[in-house]
């Protein structure tokens, strides 16, 4: 069972305690996709990948057999040009030792996982790193699996196992905790523009108001 913390300020989420691995958003994953909208989920997951480097957590980038299931999303390798994604055999990601150690190797315990399928590739390592000690929070808006059921009864189940859900936005804010934090507002500024949904369609036009502010009121 997970150590995570249930509440209390030591349940949240620091960008020192914090790594992430992306499993496995390729193409042959996406076909089957349908619990949520594909373009939703690659947008949650580039936003989440744009976070994670703002904040410097270390992020460790996966794909299983990408000679048939295709590269990595390039929107997330984008993000991380010169990171080689870990390409497995293993469905189970937690049990490719390069993973592992890649992840032991940061020295931190607060695991953020995020793939595709949720009931497969998300749900296996979750369950047994958080067996292993982790602290594990899936974002599951940055996951999706092969139909809602589905993706709904991993997230049950991984509760079960102790591990956390949470959204890509809360995982966001929760490493950015305190606007006097000023040096990754302008970057989050920007990461909430482009994959902020409304919230980011808000935030453009209330710029463009704020810069535009006297010659509307002098019209």
């Amino acid at each position: 069972m997970s150590n995570v913390a249930k509440s209390g300020l030591q349940a949240l989420l620091t960008p020192e305690e914090s790594v992430v691995v992306l499993i496995d958003h390729q193409p042959f994953q996406f076909a089957n996709l349908h619990s949520h909208e594909p373009t939703m989920v690659v947008n949650n997951s580039v936003g989440l990948a744009k976070a994670a480097k703002v904040f410097d957590v270390p992020t460790i980038l996966t794909t299983v057999i990408e000679e048939r299931g295709g590269y990595l999303l390039q929107g997330l390798q984008d993000v991380f040009p010169d990171q080689k994604p870990i390409n497995r055999t293993f469905v189970n990601t937690w049990q490719d030792e390069r993973v592992v150690d890649a992840v032991k190797a940061t020295g931190r315990k607060k695991l953020i996982i995020a793939g595709l399928w949720t009931e497969v590739c998300v749900a296996m390592p979750a369950i047994q790193a958080a067996g292993e000690g982790f602290e594990v929070f899936v974002v599951t808006d940055a996951s999706g699996g092969a139909s809602k059921e589905a993706h709904d009864m991993a997230v049950r189940r991984m509760v079960q196992a102790g591990v956390v859900p949470i959204t890509w936005l809360a995982v966001m804010s929760e490493w950015q905790r305190d606007w006097a934090r000023e040096e990754t507002v302008p970057d989050l500024a920007e990461i909430l523009v482009q994959h902020g949904g409304a919230s980011g369609v808000a935030f453009a036009w209330e710029t463009q108001l704020l810069a535009t502010g006297s010659a509307v009121n002098d019209a």
